[in-house]
């Protein structure tokens, strides 16, 4: 199956006045997170894409944007299955505020039994995260072949879900996972189980990522070998 980079977008100006945006609308990128948005799309520049889809909110199709100018053939997709988790009536509050509600610890040690006060369950928002990134995954199979690699922007909290999944931990770990912004956290998706490649990276090489020719086969009417979903034993 093909393999995810999952990004998040880069810093926000709620990022750092301690607000949680949410789906606030008109919540932009600022300074430092336009740089980091370009340093992502430049470290990606060479990666033959097959898509890059995006959360429907601003500070993400900013950052798809920058990934899409080195990739001139693609036009970013927006999936609202990626969009943040809905907060309901903690959007727009200061972080300082909330962490005094009885709910905040929840959040923090049992988020599966969450659901936001007229908003979103994380479970919810987990489960229609991975949802959408298995649908675009199993159609760019089709479309493109299992060594197709492509991009998927979106936001902390719904990365660190989907990498929680692909773990096979419960959601209830998940705020041990690190996802910074404009980082890059790459799955790979096999018939049996997803393999977690790189996590919350942000310098590391890409190259590594780029799909090698498949051999040819030695016999007329061979099948192309399927790529094994076995790990391997004592590493590579």
């Amino acid at each position: 199956m093909p393999t995810v980079i999952l990004v998040r977008h880069g810093r926000s100006s709620a990022n750092t006045s301690g607000v949680l945006a949410g789906r606030t609308p008109g919540v932009k990128l600022d300074e430092t997170g336009v740089l980091q948005a370009a340093a992502v799309g430049e470290r990606l520049a060479e990666l033959p894409l097959a898509s890059i889809v995006t959360s429907p909110l601003d500070r993400c199709k900013q950052t798809a944007a920058a990934i899409a100018k080195h990739h001139p053939q693609l036009r970013p997709a927006t999936d609202r299955r990626l969009t943040e988790c809905g907060y309901g009536d903690w959007t727009g509050q200061k972080i300082s505020a909330l962490a005094k509600d009885p709910l905040w610890t929840v959040v923090q040690q049992h988020p599966s039994a969450v659901t936001f006060p007229n908003g979103e369950s994380m479970r919810g928002m987990q489960q229609r995260a991975v949802d959408a990134i298995r649908a675009h995954d199993a159609a760019l199979a089709v479309s493109h072949g299992p060594q197709a690699l492509w991009v998927a922007v979106s936001h902390g909290d719904v990365i660190k879900a989907i990498v929680a999944d692909a773990l096979g931990q419960h959601l209830d770990t998940f705020q041990r996972i690190v996802v910074d912004t404009a980082s890059t956290t790459i799955i790979s998706y096999t018939p049996v189980r997803p393999f977690l490649v790189r996590l919350n990276d942000s310098g590391s090489e890409l190259a590594s990522l780029i799909p090698q020719p498949a051999e040819q086969p030695k016999k007329r009417g061979r099948k192309t070998a399927v790529p094994s979903s076995d790990a391997v034993v004592g590493g590579r």
